[in-house]
């Protein structure tokens, strides 16, 4: 995969990672972890599937953000180095490091967006579906996944209606501070994106578990490339 830095700040580097097929621009699966940086479970599992899928990252097309957020992940830290949540400035264009991703999208065709996260409230897994397609997809992703890590029972989670670990939405929420990644990515013309939260009180080695298996789920899921086009 070619690897292309897209900023450095406080030393370190952020990168995005594209196969060959992303670079054609063929609707490309998004991936991303390292948000928030007290979340390692997210970055971890990331790493584990694309070690045991490099077959797949090589044939087919993937744009992946691997750590958005390095400093915090080294601080343990949800904010990034300047203390600021980048998952509430992704709209932002000229934000030091959200400015940067979406240069990186500009013109690009994504047809699954997977923003990978962990909760310290959660009591179980949940997904966060964000799509404008009639068929849904977090309840079947789901009972795929959580077989380590059972979905989250509550059926309110931030606020939200959940139900069966899944709050599933077709417009953005319109009472948020800021704007996070997975719905900036939507509006920039990914057809689904999916937020998946690992709770991050249990076992490191059952969250990177989970989250590698999510992704492998969520990808047989995807939608198809008539419905990423622009």
């Amino acid at each position: 995969m070619r690897q292309r830095v897209l900023t450095e700040v406080q030393g370190e580097k952020i990168v995005s990672l594209e196969s060959a097929a992303a670079q054609g621009n063929q609707g490309a699966f998004y991936l991303s972890s390292g948000v928030h940086g007290d979340e390692p479970g997210a970055a971890w599992g990331l790493l584990a599937w694309a070690e045991s899928n490099f077959v797949r990252l090589r044939q087919e097309a993937f744009l992946i953000f691997p750590c958005l957020n390095p400093w915090g992940l080294m601080a343990n830290t949800r904010a990034d180095h300047r203390g600021l949540d980048i998952n509430r400035r992704f709209h932002i264009e000229d934000d030091e490091i959200c400015g940067p991703w979406r240069l990186a999208l500009a013109g690009r065709r994504c047809r699954l967006g997977l923003c990978l996260h962990e909760d310290y409230d959660a009591q179980g897994c949940y997904i966060y579906e964000l799509s404008h397609l009639q068929r849904p997809a977090g309840h079947a992703i789901l009972e795929k996944c959580a077989r380590v890590i059972p979905p989250d029972p509550r059926r309110k989670i931030d606020g939200r209606s959940t139900q069966g670990g899944v709050i599933r939405r077709r417009t953005p929420p319109a009472d948020l501070p800021g704007m996070p990644e997975a719905i900036v990515l939507h509006q920039l013309g990914c057809p689904m994106t999916l937020t998946f939260e690992t709770p991050s009180e249990f076992s490191l080695d059952e969250r990177v578990q989970t989250q590698a298996d999510f992704i492998t789920a969520a990808l047989s899921y995807a939608p198809s490339l008539e419905d990423a086009a622009p």
